[in-house]
């Protein structure tokens, strides 16, 4: 049975999206990142696993729904974190972040199905990745890897294929970062939360 995580930010003004604010408040850009946690979250109670964690920096809240356990993220760079989320698991596990709120439980699905692959991979458009789903969790294949940056996720693929690992890629999306990110995931998925948020926000800038 697989573990569904999901590691992220309390959506406090000030701390996340913050290259949001380029065109946004601190509280706007908080109030985008929870609109994307929540739709996130809903894909992950609606998606088939064994369990589903929530590995966060800050406190939790109410809108924790039901059906997700809570875990503190340990300090450390990414990398670092990101190691210790799989520690979490007790077997198999998919690991995503917040800034996809258009992911759907039938994306995330093929990810927990370790019949075939060994390892499951989520391109970002931003060179980075979106999923990272592993059968046999080893921080190895985390740690040393440069994160935020251009090249992160041609980086661990290599590392998860030099390791001899089978792995298959889920699709590529768009994360959350910039407000032109924000701009294209909310024309992208319109039936979420994040998408009308974003529209609220935008006419009030008008």
């Amino acid at each position: 049975m697989s573990t569904l995580l999901v590691i992220a930010k309390s959506p406090v003004a000030g701390r996340v999206k913050t290259r949001l604010t380029t065109r946004f408040t601190p509280q706007q850009a908080a109030d985008l990142a929870a609109a994307a946690l929540a739709d996130t979250l809903d894909a992950v109670v609606a998606t088939a696993a064994h369990r589903r964690v929530l590995v966060l920096d800050g406190q939790p809240g109410p809108w924790v729904p039901d059906g997700i356990e809570v875990a503190p993220q340990c300090a450390g760079g990414l990398d670092v974190r990101l190691a210790a989320a799989f520690a979490l698991a007790d077997g198999p596990a998919l690991l995503i972040g917040m800034d996809t709120p258009q992911v759907t439980p039938g994306l995330l699905a093929p990810g927990l199905d370790f019949e075939e692959a060994d390892a499951w991979y989520g391109p970002a458009d931003d060179g980075g990745f979106w999923a990272l789903g592993l059968a046999d969790p080893d921080p190895a294949l985390m740690l040393g890897v440069p994160m935020s940056v251009p090249h992160t996720g041609e980086v661990q693929r290599r590392r998860l294929t030099g390791a001899g690992l089978a792995v298959r890629d889920l699709p590529g999306l768009c994360d959350v970062d910039t407000p032109a990110d924000a701009q294209r995931v909310a024309a992208a998925a319109p039936w979420t939360r994040f998408a009308a948020r974003h529209s609220d926000l935008c006419a009030v800038a008008r």
